[in-house]
Formats: structure tokens, C-alpha cells, sequence
């Protein structure tokens, strides 16, 4: 092992690091500098083909601790990855491949959009956990078609923040094995040392979670590949406690908390580049022998992927590669769906626990799970085992973790999945849901339990806000169907849709449309399921609030007050329909009265008044509860005079039936 040439590397790294922060005039170039010695050993540790970053049997590198990009990018650079140093010097600059923060499907060899703390490590455990499934499918005794690595940077701060625990606790639960955290221990915040918040003993954290844990001196070389084979060889997932200095090789600065987020300033880069043998008035310089040695990943990684390819064809069973080519390309149209056309009534809960189980048995990477509350979602998927080898993920009270891992499976290449809680508890996991907006990633959301309908549970259990919130998300399709056939319809679109989507679903039974209703146009997101000529009203609902909308609907036609009924099942995809479409869902020579049982502040972009929530619930039967704030078909029906502007008659419900 060379030293020196390491050092050399090691300070390549560290320059173009301090060069790009500087130039930018903003960033982080502490971390950058401190794990640069880690970075270059890695380097040397590393499955990957910088020509092709999809090849599925590479190992994953996540920088949980994203504001560390200056790295990351200088690594990919260096690598060869499609990075250039130009895009280098355009770091943080407006349309640049180089983002303040790492960016999914924006930077080529960018595994997973990171930053918010923590939930890289989550994301670590997810593409964990999909190649422990993945590999169970297609892996025999004699030939390993999946068996890479994951490797996670993360600091101090990913593991103050809870999603970390709750993420690890389940790798070590899991055995995730060939997981291998390497945590930046340089004891330092942006405050001041790191006693200030935090005096835990992570070794003891991790070895009581079932974790190998590795103690080292993160500036020395031998110990770190030392460290990073007993990792690889390790039947436990592996934290690598790395003691390093923050801003190493930073003359005058090293260990100051202050080079955590601020340009080194032009004065400290030249004296530390003249220190290191550089030169030191020369920007983002790369000695070549340095760029030639890193440039080997080009050739190795290539060969790597070359050798993998022969082992597909050579593998001694052929249900091996048959069972790759299904999880790599689902089928969707084996898809042996239900049909809801004879029930009376049930819980879109319900019916949607029929669909996921349709759909997890004709697509193998299709595959989800619980932050504990299976059997209230209906999520389980019925006979389908539990994972690593089956379907069923028990995510435990994780909801946060749940969504980050979830967010990494759905990237890695061969599952499709899904998580699921109560509507309420998403505000656990939205940071995770937005960084799936975010990515584009294809992961499903299922919330139960969408309204005051909880009942008993009371407001503490009532989602009110949080269909406003997920609906004010930018690419991320919330839907919240009527009744079994249009939930149904729903997932024949959603699974055509490559972005986030979630699911809210009633708790208590609805009453089926079908057959009075025409679900045509549930693909469109909104559509008119009974219309009247002449309208002078709409009334636009969305789940439970539909059949009292559509029977409200009823009774102001015998008073002669023809109403348009809209269903609302999804706005985003309605958003995304032309100006024609949309004006004749939403007359405009009508009134048009909005029903939700939500805070519905969104739907006066279309209504001229909402029926809605302006408090939190109570505790207390559901039918009680949808009685006293509104949501009855009397009280549409007096809303809609009282928009109208026309007497409320009393209309007998003989009337209706006959």
C-alpha cells in the first residue's frame, strides 16, 4: 500500500472538494475534506461501472449526509462517471449537473436524492432489503446472480435523527448482512462540539440492535481497508466508527466547526495546497497519475459487468434467469383483478386489500408491508410468506423508515413496492413522501382510516390537513375512490403512472355506485357520474362524501334544482386534463359546491363553496360524527339552497325511492 500515493489521491479529492465550494461561494467543504481518506480507500473496495450506472449487480453508495456533494461529485468525476470538470466548477449554479444537494436521475451515478438527515441510512437498509428479496429469487446454492454491497456515508447528525434508529433497529432485526454504514465520527456540529447535544455511546446502540461495529482512525489508511474487508466478509450489517478531523488538510482550520458550511476562503486553500505539494494558484487541478489511477473503475468496472453477463448465461438453472427477467420487467396484464360488481357495500380498505393481494400475485416484485397496523390497512398479503423470502414486510411502528426504505426499493431495479399506515400518521413519514415526489420514484402510499370516519378514536386519529398537504405536493397523485369498482379503476391507472401515489381509504363501509354509476373517466381524475340537462348546480365530493352527494343530488331534483354530481377520485390527474375536459366537468354556468371531509382549502380553485372540516373531530361513533359536522345528505342538500340562493323545500324520501 502505497501511502503517498494514497495522501495524493486523498488530497486530489480534498482540493477539488475546497476549489468548488470556494467557487461557488457556498457549501460544505468540512465533511469533503475529512472523509477524503475513507473516499480513496473505497475507491479501491467499490463494485461499480462508472459506463453503465444502471447495472443492477453493482454496489450502492449512499451519502446519507448529502450536503457532503462536493465529495460525491469530485468522486464521480474522478470515477469517470458522465461528469466533467466543467460541470465541477459549475457546482451549485443554476441548471448545473452538480445541485447543492445530490439529486436522483439529475447526476448520472447519484443513487438516491439525499440531504434531509437521516434518511439516506433508511434508504442504505432499503436497497438492503431489496437485494436480500431479490436475491433469494434468483440466487441458487452454486451461483450468486445478486451479491453486491451497500455502502452508506452518514455523520453525526444522521444518527441524532430518529429515522436512523428506526431504520437500523429493523437491519438488525433483518440481518441485512452485506449493509455497511461507515459513520464520519469527527465530533463536531455546526454549534460547537458535539457534546453540546449528543453524548451516546453508538457502539452500545449498534451492538444492542445486532450490528458488527468496527472502531478506526479514519485518516489511516491500513486501518480503513482493514476495516472495510472484515465489513464485506461480515453475517451482520457492519457500522464502521470512523474517527476523523472535519476539514483534514485545511491549514489553520482543521477541526473548526465553521468549515462545516462555509467557503474555506482563497488564503487557507493556497497555503494548504503549497503544504501538500500542489500547485498552489492553480483551480480544480488533477495530477494526471492521480486520474489514471482513479480512471481504473472505467476498465475494472467494465469487466466486472462483462464477467456478470457470462455468469447469466452460464447459470446451472434456468429458472435463475427466468425469474431476473420477471422481476426486471412486470407484467401487468396477468393481473387477475376482482370484481366488486355484486357487493352491497364495503370499505375502500377493504377492496383494496383485495386488489394488492391480485396484484402481488402476478407481479414477484411486488411486494410491501405495515408500520405494524396490517391487519386495519388489510395489507397483508395472503399466503405469500414473509420477508426476506416472502412478501409480507413487518416494518414495525417505523413509519418514517418505512417510506425511506420503501423510496430505495422502488429504486433498485426489481421491486415495486408499497407501505402503509393510518392517513393520520403520514405526517410521520412526509419528509420521505417528498423526497419520492421529488425523485419520481414509484412507490405506493396506502393510509387508511381518511377522515372523521375513524369515529371513537377521536381527533388525535382524524386526518384533517393532510389531503390538503399531499395534494399541494408537486408530482405525487393522491387518490381517494367512492366505493370497491372505483378504487379498482384507480389501480388500473396508478400502476401505468411512474411517480408516488398513495391510497386513502375509508375505515367504515360505503355503499356501492355500481351499477347506477359509469366509472369511464376515473382515469381523468374527475368525472361527472351523474348529469343532469339543464344543470344549474355541481356538487363535486370525493370518497365517502360521493353517495351523499349523489343522493342530495336526488333530492333537489324534486324540488326542480337539476344538479351536475362530480367525482373527484384524484386532482392531480384531473390538473393534467385540457381546458375542454376540465369546463365540462366543472360548468361554469353552474354553482358548484365542493363536499370532502377534509380541510378541502384546494377546492375553491374550482367551487364556489366547500363543505369541509374547520375543526379537528371527536371522539365518537362515525354516523354521529358525520351527522354534526355536515356530511348528510340533508345538510348538502341545505348547502346547496343556501349557494343557490333558493328555498330548502322539504322533499319526503318516498319521493326519492319512487
Amino acid at each position: 500500500m502505497d501511502k503517498e500515493f494514497l495522501k495524493k489521491q486523498a488530497n486530489t479529492i480534498r482540493f477539488l472538494a475546497a476549489d468548488m465550494v470556494e467557487r461557488a461561494k457556498s457549501g460544505h467543504p468540512g465533511a469533503p475534506l475529512g472523509l477524503a481518506d475513507i473516499a480513496v480507500v473505497l475507491s479501491k473496495h467499490l463494485k461499480h461501472n462508472p459506463k453503465n450506472p444502471k447495472w443492477l449487480n453493482r454496489d450502492r453508495l449512499v451519502f446519507s449526509g448529502g450536503h457532503a456533494s462536493a465529495l460525491i461529485y469530485s468522486l464521480l468525476y474522478l470515477w469517470g462517471y458522465d461528469l466533467s470538470l466543467d460541470d465541477l466548477k459549475n457546482f451549485r449554479q443554476l441548471g448545473s449537473k452538480t445541485p447543492g444537494h445530490p439529486e436522483y436521475g439529475h447526476t448520472p451515478g447519484v443513487e438516491i436524492t439525499t440531504g434531509p438527515l437521516g434518511q439516506g441510512v433508511a434508504n442504505a437498509v432499503g436497497f438492503a432489503m431489496a437485494k436480500e428479496y431479490s436475491a433469494n429469487k434468483v440466487n441458487s446454492e452454486t451461483c450468486k446472480i445478486i451479491d453486491h454491497k451497500i455502502y452508506c456515508f452518514c455523520g453525526d447528525g444522521d444518527l441524532e435523527e430518529g429515522i436512523s434508529y428506526e431504520a437500523c433497529a429493523l437491519a438488525g432485526r433483518l440481518n441485512l448482512k452485506d449493509l455497511i454504514l461507515i459513520y464520519d465520527s469527527n465530533h463536531i456540529t455546526i454549534e460547537g462540539d458535539i457534546s453540546l447535544a449528543w453524548n451516546e455511546d453508538v457502539e452500545k446502540r449498534f451492538r444492542a440492535m445486532n450490528w458488527d461495529v468496527i472502531h478506526i482512525n479514519g485518516h489511516c489508511y491500513e486501518q480503513i481497508d482493514e476495516a472495510l474487508n472484515r465489513a464485506k466478509n461480515a453475517t451482520s450489517p457492519t457500522i464502521i466508527i470512523a474517527n476523523t478531523i472535519i476539514a483534514k488538510g485545511a491549514v489553520g482550520v482543521e477541526g473548526d466547526p465553521k468549515t462545516h458550511g462555509a467557503p474555506l476562503g482563497k488564503e487557507v486553500i493556497r497555503a494548504s495546497k503549497k503544504r501538500a505539494g500542489f500547485p498552489p494558484d492553480k483551480e480544480f487541478y488533477v495530477p494526471e497519475d492521480v486520474l489514471e489511477e482513479f480512471r481504473k473503475a472505467v476498465v475494472v468496472g467494465e469487466e466486472l459487468e462483462r464477467a456478470w453477463k457470462h455468469l447469466l448465461k452460464q447459470a446451472p438453472y434456468p429458472e435463475q434467469n427466468e425469474a431476473l427477467k420477471v422481476l426486471l420487467n412486470p407484467d401487468f396484464s396477468k393481473i387477475e383483478w376482482p370484481d366488486f360488481s355484486d357487493s352491497k357495500e364495503m370499505a375502500t380498505r377493504q377492496s383494496n386489500g383485495e386488489i394488492l393481494n391480485a396484484i402481488a400475485k402476478a407481479v414477484p416484485g411486488f411486494l410491501g408491508g405495515s408500520a405494524d397496523l396490517a391487519p386495519s390497512n388489510k395489507t397483508e398479503l395472503k399466503g405469500m410468506g414473509e420477508f426476506p423470502k416472502g412478501k409480507n414486510i413487518h416494518f414495525g411502528v417505523r413509519e418514517h423508515a418505512m417510506a425511506a426504505i420503501t423510496n430505495a426499493m422502488g429504486l433498485y431495479g426489481t421491486i415495486i413496492p408499497f407501505n402503509a399506515t393510518f392517513f393520520v400518521f403520514s405526517d410521520y413519514l412526509k419528509p420521505a413522501a417528498r423526497i419520492a415526489a421529488l425523485s419520481n420514484i414509484r412507490n405506493f402510499f396506502i393510509w387508511t382510516h381518511d377522515s372523521i370516519g375513524v369515529g371513537e378514536d377521536g381527533p388525535t386519529h382524524q386526518p384533517i390537513e393532510q389531503l390538503s398537504q399531499f395534494r399541494a405536493m408537486p408530482n405525487f397523485y393522491v387518490w381517494r375512490p367512492a366505493d370497491a369498482t372505483e378504487n379498482l379503476k384507480a389501480w388500473k391507472k396508478a400502476i401505468t403512472i411512474n411517480a408516488p401515489q398513495a391510497f386513502v381509504l375509508t375505515r367504515q363501509k360505503l355503499k356501492t355506485l355500481k351499477p347506477k354509476i359509469d366509472f369511464g373517466d376515473v382515469d381523468r381524475g374527475a368525472y361527472i357520474i351523474k348529469k343532469r340537462e339543464g344543470a344549474i348546480l355541481t356538487i363535486a365530493a370525493s370518497g365517502s362524501e360521493v353517495m351523499p352527494s349523489l343522493m342530495a343530488g336526488c333530492f333537489l331534483e324534486k324540488m326542480g334544482v337539476k344538479a351536475n354530481i362530480v367525482s373527484m377520485p384524484c386532482l392531480e390527474l384531473f390538473e393534467e386534463q385540457d381546458r375542454e375536459y376540465k369546463e365540462k366537468v366543472f360548468d361554469k354556468n353552474t354553482k358548484i359546491l365542493a363536499v370532502e371531509a377534509s380541510r378541502g382549502v384546494e377546492l375553491y380553485k374550482y367551487a364556489d363553496d366547500v363543505l369541509g372540516m374547520n375543526s379537528f373531530g371527536e371522539s365518537g361513533p362515525a354516523n354521529e360524527l358525520f351527522e354534526k359536522f355536515g356530511f348528510t345528505i340533508a345538510n348538502i342538500k341545505a348547502r346547496a339552497c343556501k349557494l343557490l340562493g333558493v328555498e330548502n323545500k322539504i322533499v319526503k324520501i318516498k319521493d326519492i325511492e319512487a
